[in-house]
């Protein structure tokens, strides 16, 4: 796991926008509720929430919620997300959310994962997915 490259403000505003946006989680059948908040390199900080779907693969993860809410509104920069879950420990992006993350993110970007208490572990996207494939990998 690495050292944090935000400031403690940062990382402050970032995990009470990624805990309060577990709130806002549609997860009826589940139950397992799951905020995610991104912040831009330009200080934005943008949210989404898991939401789920009566057909389970149908659903849509935290972290796809809240970059996909990201990409739309135009920013392309971003500095870190946290991931907040109800469990301990906290849980990591799901497979297919590393891969999504990837395409907007590098190696080094860092991934905070809060539990149910409010305490984290980072790791970065490398450690997250080693050896990944992202837009770099495609011939030019």
């Amino acid at each position: 796991m690495s050292n944090s490259p935000l400031t403690a403000s940062e990382l402050e505003v970032l995990s009470t926008k990624a805990i309060a946006a577990k709130a806002t989680a549609y997860c009826p059948y589940s139950k397992f509720r799951v905020g995610a908040c991104i912040l831009t390199q330009k200080g934005e900080c943008i949210t989404g929430a898991n939401v789920e779907n009566v057909s389970y693969p149908v659903g849509t993860c935290a972290e796809r919620v809240a970059f996909g809410t990201a990409i739309v509104a135009g920013y392309k920069e971003f500095k870190a997300i946290a991931v907040a879950t109800d469990i301990k420990p906290g849980a990591s992006p799901c497979g297919m959310c590393r891969q999504f993350m990837r395409e907007f993110t590098t190696p080094s970007f860092p991934v905070y994962m809060y539990d149910g208490d409010g305490n984290h572990t980072m790791m970065t996207m490398g450690e997250l997915l080693p050896n990944s494939f992202g837009p770099n990998d495609l011939p030019k």
